[in-house]
């Protein structure tokens, strides 16, 4: 054998050692990622592991959900970390990253924005984590399971309710975000009611707006748009307790607060207050500690692996979701004691101070 050869074979057997080791060093870098990624950050490792990544702790609503969800988690034995994105969906995209890391078993999801959070859905299954959508519902993506309420009935009782007030005349629809995929069934759910009476000529829909992040303000500015092209209007479905309190702030610069009936939703102080007052005429109820609990439940079944009951599917532009709806209601001056005092969601005396 020649020098060269000797050479060459030389080199290709050096070439394939590091080729080798290389590999090895990969091999062994990728099994210490996975074992980092499946290593969870608390105390007490045996425990299931929750996350709760939740679009806005602005709202009174989701205050409550956070802390009823966090106090039924460690009842059911788990732990849970909460997140807030504060309505940015770059932000709750990160937070469902670093949860993930942290080695959540099971990650419960409310949506800043329904498209965008697919990706969140995405990360997670590859990291086998189940996704929970809670409340509202992950679009374009193969979600494991949603848990809400009946969306399409949360507007159809805004309507109905409305409608006893004023059977004609010219309305204004007030919705939520866009991006919530829920704000689009609450208004699916308000047009079941009110197209026939579009049809027949008794109610004239002059103004038909979504209200940017449910923002308070941009629903007022949005009032103050439809009240400037129709001074008669008659009523005005505001998708919740949030928006309803802007539409009323620029019915009351116009001197209309009062005379003309608005909806609300989610039953939070401040909407049943102004019913009491007799400047909102009701909102929807949808129980916190029912859906707070049986999410909780849910997380941890998904998280042990059993596989759960649910009521329906729900189409979320790809698949059809396994889903619990659960039951809203209307609340009006008349009920009041009846629904949010009687369960506890609100005090008398908070409400009628």
């Amino acid at each position: 054998m020649s020098t060269y050869m000797k050479k060459g074979l030389f080199f290709l057997m050096v070439f394939s050692l590091l080729f080798l080791i290389t590999g090895c060093m990969f091999k062994e870098a990728e099994k210490t990622e996975k074992k980092e990624a499946k290593t969870k950050l608390i105390s007490k490792p045996d425990q299931v592991y929750v996350g709760f990544a939740i679009d806005t702790l602005k709202e009174e609503r989701w205050y409550k959900d956070k802390e009823m969800f966090e106090k039924d988690i460690k009842n059911f034995g788990g732990e849970v970390k909460t997140l807030a994105a504060n309505g940015n969906k770059d932000v709750q995209l990160q937070q469902a990253k670093l949860l993930i890391q942290e080695g959540v078993d099971v990650l419960v999801v409310v949506p800043t924005d329904a498209d965008a959070a697919a990706k969140i859905v995405e990360m997670a299954h590859k990291a086998k984590v189940k996704v929970i959508s809670y409340d509202r519902l992950i679009r374009n993506a193969d979600v494991d399971y949603y848990i809400s309420f009946d969306n399409e009935k949360v507007g159809q009782l805004q309507a109905e309710e409305v409608v006893k007030k004023a059977k004609k005349g010219n309305f204004v629809y007030i919705g939520g975000s866009s991006l919530d995929h829920n704000a689009v069934l609450f208004r699916n759910g308000a047009m079941k009611v009110l197209n026939p009476l579009i049809k027949q000529g008794k109610v004239n829909l002059v103004f038909d707006e979504y209200t940017k992040d449910w923002l308070p303000e941009v629903a007022k500015q949005n009032m103050k748009k439809a009240l400037n092209k129709h001074k008669d209007i008659d009523a005005v479905i505001a998708a919740n307790d949030g928006t309803a309190g802007g539409v009323i702030e620029a019915l009351k610069e116009a001197g209309l607060a009062g005379k003309v009936p608005v909806t609300g939703q989610d039953a939070e102080l401040q909407g049943v207050q102004r019913i009491v007052k007799g400047t909102q005429t009701m909102t929807v109820y949808k129980p916190i500690d029912a859906i707070a609990k049986k999410a909780a439940e849910m997380a941890m079944q998904a998280a042990g692996g059993e596989n759960l009951k649910t009521d329906t599917t729900v189409d979320n532009g790809k698949t059809k979701v396994p889903a619990i709806l659960l039951e809203p209601f209307a609340v009006r001056k008349n009920n009041i004691n009846d629904t949010v005092i009687k369960d506890g969601h609100l005090t008398k005396k908070d409400i009628y101070k």
